[in-house]
């Protein structure tokens, strides 16, 4: 009968550890998802942010930067072109935040000279207008 008895202890114990090791391993699963969708939450509050209050690229006076947006330039072409005149940062970025600005004209062909001290919605306003200063 003792025999019986340790095996039932045994097997008692086993499901106990097992349990444990089950518990264990629920808690590390949901702290890790907890963890994701806070890293996630927080990279959306900060592009968020980034999206609708984005800095100019210098503070006052800034370089004046002249651009040439032809007729055939998608918005991403005209984005791509700012980004490597060092005008914005985000070339992606700026695509949304045209979308988001709202002008029905969308981006006007024409030579714009924009300035590093300019923040995005401002270029896009300016890139926006129906007349464009020549060179």
């Amino acid at each position: 009968m003792s025999s019986s008895r340790s095996r039932k202890h045994a097997k008692k114990k086993q499901e106990a550890a097992g349990n444990a090791v089950y518990t264990v391993v629920k808690i590390v699963v949901v702290v890790l998802i907890v963890m994701v969708i806070y890293r996630l939450g927080s990279m959306a509050y900060t592009y968020g942010e980034r999206i609708f209050g984005e800095p100019a690229m210098a503070e006052a006076p800034g370089t004046d930067i002249s651009i040439t947006v032809e007729e055939t330039d998608s918005v991403r072409d005209v984005a791509d072109k700012l980004e490597q005149a060092g005008l914005i940062r985000d070339a992606g970025l700026f695509v949304i935040q045209e979308r988001l600005v709202g002008f029905k004209s969308g981006l006007q062909p024409g030579t714009y000279t924009l300035n590093t001290s300019q923040t995005p919605e401002e270029m896009i306003e300016i890139l926006s207008a129906s007349q464009t200063e020549e060179e």
